[in-house]
């Protein structure tokens, strides 16, 4: 069953697209030193990191937010027949199981009144359109698209000088389409959801804030990809565009909401994959928070 939270008048569901051992963790995190993995593995195993392939585990998923006024999809991950040839896993997809996973959360197609992209990598904005007869459309008919104008800018200018699939095929066709709204990147979607600039990951990544008139709960992103960087904020992961403003943003965000009450949603921790921060010693803790 989806996971369901009310926060206030709203309620958030998380979607689950795919949940897979995705890369050696000093890969994925190229500063990350063999005595400081080996000193975390113990709580790290089975849950955060797969003992069979040594890989870091990664959720590929979204959020759906009800409010009184609209409905509102954070990120869309991967998407189906999407360009995507350095991740197999993610190359040319024609499963069903996030349609299937959006239906079982009750929520048609028609009902996403929003689709909000933290930032446009390929595992967020991936089922902003579907490939139908030949031809990429909106896949959410209703929805308008938003993307925070700084990160849009910046996907524009490497499409312009080389074409760049995920541009193409995910973010172009809903411009082209009429239905973007470009923003700025403190905007602000009815009384309930805020946007607020979160840098380094990517150049105009933002994260969506939730609750009227206070911060109640967070979708970060990819401001923070692992519990490991919650203990380490400094580990910035390969995929940075800035890895030094990102470990810089990471640490603001969980010193913002470190002891206090907000719900944090992240988009790739394993599940429940919902969040309280709490202080351990330099860094933080995840304290998991089940639905």
């Amino acid at each position: 069953m989806p996971l369901n939270f009310t926060v206030g008048d709203t309620s958030i569901h998380r979607i689950v697209e795919q949940v897979i051992p995705f890369q050696a963790p000093r890969e994925f995190l190229p500063t990350l030193t063999a005595e400081i993995l080996e000193a975390n593995r113990g709580w790290m195993e089975p849950v955060d990191l797969d003992p069979a392939t040594g890989k870091l585990m990664l959720t590929i998923q979204s959020y759906v937010v009800r409010t009184p006024d609209f409905t509102v999809l954070v990120d869309s991950c991967v998407g189906n027949d999407k360009t995507n040839p350095r991740f197999p896993a993610w190359h040319g997809r024609t499963d069903g199981s996030y349609l299937a996973a959006l239906a079982a959360a009750g929520v048609a197609l028609e009902d996403i009144d929003y689709v909000m992209c933290t930032h446009m990598h390929v595992d967020h904005v991936g089922w902003n359109t579907r490939l139908v007869d030949g031809r990429w459309v909106p896949t959410f008919p209703r929805a308008r698209y938003v993307f925070a104008a700084r990160e849009h800018a910046h996907w524009q200018a490497l499409h312009a000088q080389s074409p760049v699939p995920v541009y193409a095929e995910s973010v172009l066709p809903v411009i082209e389409a009429g239905r973007a709204e470009i923003v700025a990147d403190t905007h602000a979607i009815g009384d309930f959801l805020r946007l607020t600039p979160t840098p380094g990951h990517t150049p105009g990544h933002v994260a969506l804030e939730l609750g009227r008139g206070r911060c109640e709960a967070v979708f970060t992103g990819d401001l923070i990809h692992t519990r490991l960087q919650a203990r380490y904020p400094e580990l910035s992961m390969s995929a940075d565009s800035d890895p030094v403003r990102s470990a810089v943003t990471r640490r603001a965000f969980l010193e913002q909401h470190c002891d206090s009450d907000t719900l944090c949603c992240t988009a790739h921790f394993p599940a429940p994959s919902t969040m309280r921060v709490r202080r351990w010693g330099e860094g933080f803790r995840c304290e998991m928070v089940e639905a």
